[in-house]
């Protein structure tokens, strides 16, 4: 006998910034449970190599491309996906960048500040309003998973503004999850621990870095955007229905030690 609550076929997902890292490891549980899939991003190969991947897994995946700083680009390309799938039941508004410009916060321009913001949080709103709207609309609930940070619960220097738009998206969550109970959507947040994409790339081929915090990590090991599949899943799943306004952390103790 099999338990059936994490099959998700029939269900439709989106997940921006979808094609690498965390986001593709959330498309790819998400495809091996029956979703229909479709991945967002700015970078038209990596795209094409996504969808590729995912169909390999489940043929109804596709990717789309979108820059979701842009609200007309963000309600187009989700237009786009229910006129493709006829329905969203998961929003996973994982698209983000970190800091560009590594220098003390007083000598940020607001240029510095807004690039960040406007991707970050400006992009997960537009993303999470689109959504919701055809959720409600459609009136069988739907799921909320919005991809945060170590940075909004714990300082980081020279990352303020990628620290305010991961704790303001905690807030944001909070706020779907009550608003939200009503329409039986659910709204969570994953808080990563240090994982091997290619924002962090850079910082773990630093030898400083790489053993400053390794040793704080008690799984010893640095995160893979495969272990945030399980989550996804579940946080998709009808297995959550009643599970909703929670912070999870995955880090392999990091937030802890």
């Amino acid at each position: 006998m099999t338990y059936d609550g994490f099959d998700l076929t029939g269900k439709v997902a989106v997940v921006t910034g979808g094609n690498g890292g965390i986001g593709l490891g959330f498309a790819r549980a998400l495809a091996a449970a029956g979703a229909d899939v479709s991945v967002w991003g700015t970078n038209p190969d990596k795209n094409s190599a996504a969808e590729e991947e995912l169909r390999a897994i489940n043929p109804s995946a596709s990717s789309v491309r979108c820059d979701v700083a842009n609200e007309q680009a963000v309600e187009e390309c989700m237009a786009s996906v229910i006129e493709r799938y006829g329905r969203i039941d998961g929003c996973f508004p994982n698209a983000g960048i970190g800091t560009q410009n590594q220098k003390p916060f007083f000598e940020h321009s607001n240029e510095d500040w807004f690039s960040v913001l406007d991707v970050n949080l400006n992009g997960v709103f537009y993303t999470l309003r689109a959504a919701t709207r055809q959720m409600v609309e459609q009136g069988e609930g739907g799921s909320l998973v919005l991809t945060s940070s170590g940075t909004a619960i714990q300082g980081a220097a020279k990352g303020q503004a990628y620290g305010a738009s991961k704790g303001a998206m905690l807030a944001m969550m909070m706020g779907l999850s009550v608003e939200m109970a009503r329409y039986k959507i659910t709204a969570n947040a994953v808080i990563p621990g240090w994982v091997e994409t290619d924002m962090t790339a850079e910082l773990f081929g630093w030898e400083k870095f790489a053993n400053n915090v390794m040793p704080r990590i008690p799984m010893r090991r640095w995160g893979l955007p495969d272990d945030f599949g399980a989550i996804a899943v579940y946080l998709m799943s009808d297995a959550s229905r009643w599970h909703t306004g929670d912070v999870i952390k995955i880090d392999g103790g990091f937030s802890i030690f």
